[in-house]
């Protein structure tokens, strides 16, 4: 488990990051969402250990993570812009990472190459941004890091490479319980990979949702009735958002999916259909008023 608690860091009297306070349960994938400017990266270095907080704790499993050898063994930090040394080839640059962890597996190494289609023996610098970004992610999964902390890894990505990454996180969280935290400004990105996601803004975790939690307690209804939509009905849903079109009515719900269509139909609807909710409209919806996550959300 990542803990963070009251975490603050300034350059220059200019407050990167203020108070925040963020939890990541083992086993789990964190997305942390905000604009450019937000603090993300301040905030994976830190919790990386590259960085040391001018208040508040870092703690993984435990442990505090600055300058504690035995955590960053165990921890793995992929940087926005990834570097590797002048003129190594990734076959170099996995022997420089099997000396740094004991995990890594140079076995994991081998049957990744056929994953990744690069060259171990060419000059990574040779490479175009977008393969070297899959060569990281190839040391990176090679390492069997047991916390993995990535600064918008899925930029410069085609969308099948970008696929075989997601895949592979999902598939060493499952088989080893990783521990994942993957900044992002772009939700969509994020919305089929993680379990819980934060959103950052001016410098703090604004809040904090488990997915699955979010989508079973959210829902878009479009119905329509005889003689217009009943004020009774109206008192009997916990109602976010609400649209005439015509004779038919749009819904937003808060609740238990099977209640409300019970609910809906106990009136008679003429029309009755409960449509696909994305997760972006869920953070609007339920974030409506705040409008520094609205601006966090829609990027």
């Amino acid at each position: 488990m990542i803990q963070l608690v009251d975490v603050t860091k300034t350059f220059d009297r200019f407050a990167a990051v203020k108070g925040a306070n963020m939890m990541v349960p083992k086993g789990a994938i964190y997305g942390l969402l905000g604009p450019n400017g937000a603090g993300k990266t301040t905030l994976l270095k830190m919790m990386a250990g590259i960085l040391r907080q001018d208040r508040g704790t870092i703690t993984v499993d435990g442990e505090d993570v600055w300058e504690n050898v035995r955590v960053k063994q165990r921890l793995l930090f992929l940087p926005d812009f990834v570097y590797f040394f002048p003129h190594a080839t990734i076959r170099q640059m996995a022997d420089f990472y099997e000396q740094l962890y004991p995990s890594f597996s140079r076995g994991r190494f081998l049957e990744l190459q056929s994953v990744f289609a690069l060259d171990p023996n060419k000059k990574i610098q040779q490479f175009s941004k977008g393969m070297q970004r899959q060569a990281a992610f190839w040391l990176a999964f090679s390492v069997r890091p047991d916390v993995l902390i990535m600064d918008e890894p899925l930029d410069g990505l085609d969308v099948f490479v970008r696929r075989h990454v997601k895949q592979l996180l999902i598939e060493e969280v499952a088989e080893r319980e990783m521990t994942v935290v993957i900044s992002s400004h772009n939700l969509r990105e994020l919305e089929d990979l993680c379990d819980i996601v934060g959103l950052m803004a001016q410098g703090t975790v604004r809040m904090e949702r488990d997915l699955n939690e979010l989508r079973a307690g959210m829902h878009k209804l479009q119905a329509a009735f005889r003689g217009g939509f009943p004020s009774e009905l109206a008192e009997r849903l916990d109602i976010v958002h609400r649209e005439e079109r015509g004779s038919i009515v749009l819904l937003i719900v808060r609740g238990e999916k099977r209640r409300i269509e019970e609910t809906v139909r106990a009136f008679h609807p003429l029309i009755l259909d409960v449509l696909p909710l994305s997760l972006e409209e869920i953070f609007m919806y339920e974030m409506g008023g705040d409008a520094h996550v609205r601006e966090t959300v829609v990027g």
